[in-house]
């Protein structure tokens, strides 16, 4: 076999040089493209932190508005900022309804009385206060129709413990021809609710969305008295949630809301309901 001829030191030079004039122009394409990036300048890092301090300040709003348990910010909303408010809480929960299903759960503003004039906290103790406050001059909140199972009023909470509570609140209203009625789950089976509206003169019933749907569609709840129905807007829990920032009491709660039987006597001259949102 023939050897294999040594390489020369002149050639050994040569590519060597040709190895560092490569490395040399691949630092200097890498240096280019860096060199071509934007930057950041002192204008849009103002404007970020512009951006941030305004977040921070809105945040700061919100948190002082949500203390003590109530969202101070629902009671100073009058009928158009509600319509909007539950419009824009519908959308950001519901992103799959199409705008045509969207338009069937929107409550007009006409709905809506306007309670921004109630000067007391929203807190549970002042909810007879706010009743008697908003009620039709010589209305009596604690006389019920003869006919059984048909409430004045309507109070709707986002859950059936709150529920509970709002009952003790309005005990107050209570007589023995006009009971508050517990129209929720928690250890009443919806058999046993039936019932107690087929024997039970009530002038307020109190009760969660879907349980007051349920009610309704059976036939034991009945609509024909209705005037108002009001909704435990400003109470938030422990983790800082109210009937508006949780999918599954909101959604119930416009379908209950825009029920026929109810969306055609808002603003109507006769029988009309008007929603409350304490």
């Amino acid at each position: 076999m023939a050897e294999v001829p040594p390489v020369s030191g002149l050639s050994a030079k040569v590519e060597k040089k040709r190895k560092r004039q490569a490395d040399e122009s691949t630092k200097e394409e890498s240096k280019a493209t860096n060199d071509s990036k934007p930057t950041e300048g002192p204008s849009k890092k103002k404007q970020r932190r512009k951006k941030n301090k305004q977040a921070s300040k809105e945040q700061d709003i919100k948190d002082e508005e949500r203390k003590n348990g109530i969202d101070e910010s629902i009671g100073k909303m009058d009928g158009r900022l509600l319509a909007d408010h539950f419009a824009q809480k519908l959308k950001r929960h519901n992103k799959e309804l199409t705008e045509v299903e969207i338009s069937d759960l929107y409550i007009p503003d006409s709905a809506f009385l306007d309670t921004s004039s109630f000067e007391g906290a929203r807190s549970m103790d002042k909810l007879p206060d706010f009743l008697k406050n908003f009620s039709p001059k010589g209305f009596d909140l604690s006389k019920a129709a003869e006919e059984k199972g048909s409430p004045h009023t309507l109070v709707i909470a986002a859950a059936a413990l709150r529920a509970a509570d709002l009952v003790r609140g309005l005990r107050a209203f209570q007589t023995k021809e006009s009971i508050v009625g517990k129209l929720f789950a928690k250890h009443i089976k919806l058999e046993e609710a039936k019932q107690f509206l087929e024997r039970a003169r009530i002038g307020l019933g109190v009760g969660t969305p879907q349980r007051l749907s349920d009610l309704i569609d059976s036939g034991k709840l009945k609509l024909d008295h209705l005037e108002r129905i009001v909704i435990d807007g400003s109470h938030i829990d422990q983790k800082q949630r109210g009937v508006f920032d949780m999918k599954e009491t909101h959604l119930p709660l416009l379908q209950l809301l825009t029920r026929s039987e109810l969306r055609d006597r808002y603003g109507a001259k006769q029988k009309r309901i008007q929603i409350l949102v304490f």
